[in-house]
């Protein structure tokens, strides 16, 4: 008898692969401070975080052709392997710059771990279960949001900060026998087709360029050397393209971006993704700078989103076996409309337990909205291409992510800028950057705090006002999202 995948163990695996790479970014961030102590360069310390984002966008479409082409198995073992290395040498690092080199590392493995998982949730769950398993993958990153700071903080003042590294070693490990052992995968036929080294590597230049481009912009400003890297990404591109359409096995096949579903849907996943960045990063800082909340609190604030965005990845599989894709995303996008613009009202003595509410409203719909964009950009296209689909949706929205981070930053600092020049306070503009720390908050004087607090507020506002842009347009697209020439195993409109 013929050995089957056992799939519940493959489903936890691919779990606990999630959650692994999932908490490594909360769990980074509670240990830094004491890293930058133990190996200075706080001057650098940004680069630990942009570097493994950087590597792991990079690496996900070439992952994502492989797994369609050689497998999701040995993909995802590689994948895994190579982030236990990172993670050891990241823990043995004895400087800053070591550390980021790891972390680079670190990110080369992770690039393969969320699509190929995604990839392997779609070959294993057929659609009508796929949602709510991808609700549950979801679950990862909402308790990894919660308990990654508890236990990095934890791990530090025990055994050290080079233990929140060390730790995933023997997790991964267990990953890579878990996998091997119990995910069968039927042979796959050689095709004597060559890879597209070089398309690979144009397209790895184009997003590295792009990438670095967004993410100086987002510490530097803009600068003429950043738009060397714009331009260099887009003549990048544009040979990609060229090789593409000539390549015998295309690292992304340009009929894909012919099916007006796939393009669509990745558009909506990427500008929902840049809000989502700016919910993640500017909620705590709301409650933090303008409300003087401890910092505790202000991450513990995005906790709801993190839970209810499971409820909606389930509120997306059951409305997807009953209603069209647009009407669900219709839905989702509206909830998320709706929370951008509670946003937008709320008042600068807003009560703390109203964003509570506000984020457990937009995680119900971040888990429709992704979840049902995940699901439709599987379902577009044939099955000899769903790793190549789900890595490149797993791109677009760590683009979107990337992209508008930098212009979000860019924006809160031009308007406070602008607004403290208006105000008249003779301060230097670093002050906002006290302002926003609950540690040194309370060493500014209060009749300086109010204003402050009111210029961020401004800053802020400005953000959201251009977050709830992207919904926005993401409405506009579902008015072209039509049922695509591939055949299908979700209605699309």
């Amino acid at each position: 008898m013929e050995k089957q995948t056992n799939i519940k163990l493959v489903t936890f695996g691919v779990f606990t692969a999630t959650f692994m790479t999932a908490i490594e970014g909360t769990i980074v961030s509670t240990a830094m401070p004491t890293i930058v102590g133990s190996l200075q360069g706080m001057e650098i310390m940004n680069w630990v975080f942009s570097i493994y984002l950087l590597t792991n966008a990079m690496l996900t479409p070439i992952y994502g052709k492989l797994a369609d082409k050689v497998g999701r198995k040995p993909v995802f073992l590689i994948g895994i392997s190579i982030f236990i290395l990172g993670s050891s040498l990241c823990g043995f690092a004895p400087s800053m710059e070591t550390l980021i080199i790891a972390r680079a590392i670190q990110g080369i493995g992770a690039g393969a771990v969320m699509p190929v998982a995604l990839t392997i949730i779609a070959d294993i769950y057929p659609m009508e279960k796929r949602a709510k398993i991808l609700g549950l993958n979801s679950a990862a990153w909402g308790v990894a949001s919660v308990f990654g700071p508890l236990a990095g903080g934890f791990i530090v003042d025990t055994v050290g900060w080079h233990w929140i590294f060390f730790i995933n070693v023997p997790i991964g490990l267990a990953l890579l026998l878990l996998i091997s052992v119990y995910l069968i995968e039927p042979k796959r036929e050689k095709t004597g087709k060559p890879m597209d080294i070089l398309g690979s590597m144009l397209l790895m230049v184009s997003l590295l360029l792009l990438l670095l481009g967004f993410q100086l912009i987002g510490d530097n400003g803009f600068s003429v050397k950043i738009l060397l890297f714009f331009v260099g990404s887009i003549c990048a591109l544009f040979g990609f393209i060229a090789v593409e359409k000539r390549a015998k096995d295309p690292v992304i096949s340009l009929h894909l971006f012919k099916n007006p579903t796939f393009v669509f849907v990745n558009l909506i996943a990427a500008f929902v993704s840049g809000f989502l960045m700016g919910v993640e990063v500017y909620i705590p800082m709301w409650l933090q700078g303008v409300l003087g909340t401890a910092a505790g609190l202000g991450g513990l604030a995005l906790a709801p989103m993190s839970v209810l965005w499971m409820v909606g990845s389930f509120i997306a599989s059951n409305m997807l076996e009953k209603t069209t894709v647009k009407k669900v995303l219709m839905i989702g996008l509206s909830i998320i409309l709706a929370g951008g613009i509670c946003l937008i009202l709320v008042s600068v003595k807003a009560p703390v337990y109203l964003f509570f509410l506000i984020a457990a409203g937009l995680g119900i719909g971040f888990g429709i909205t992704i979840t049902t964009t995940t699901v439709t950009a599987q379902s577009s296209v044939p099955h000899s291409e769903v790793g190549v689909a789900t890595s490149f949706n797993t791109l677009s929205r760590t683009i979107g992510q990337t992209v508008m981070i930098s212009i979000f930053g860019v924006l809160l600092n031009s308007v406070m800028a602008s607004k403290l020049a208006q105000s008249g306070l003779q301060v230097e503009a670093t002050i906002m950057n006290q302002l926003v720390n609950p540690h040194t908050a309370n060493d500014i004087s209060a009749e300086l705090l109010k204003p402050l607090r009111g210029i961020l507020f401004s800053g802020l506002h400005m953000v959201f006002l251009v977050g709830i842009g992207l919904i926005v347009l993401s409405l506009l697209l579902l008015l072209f999202l039509s049922r695509p020439k591939q055949r299908n195993s979700v209605k699309i409109g």
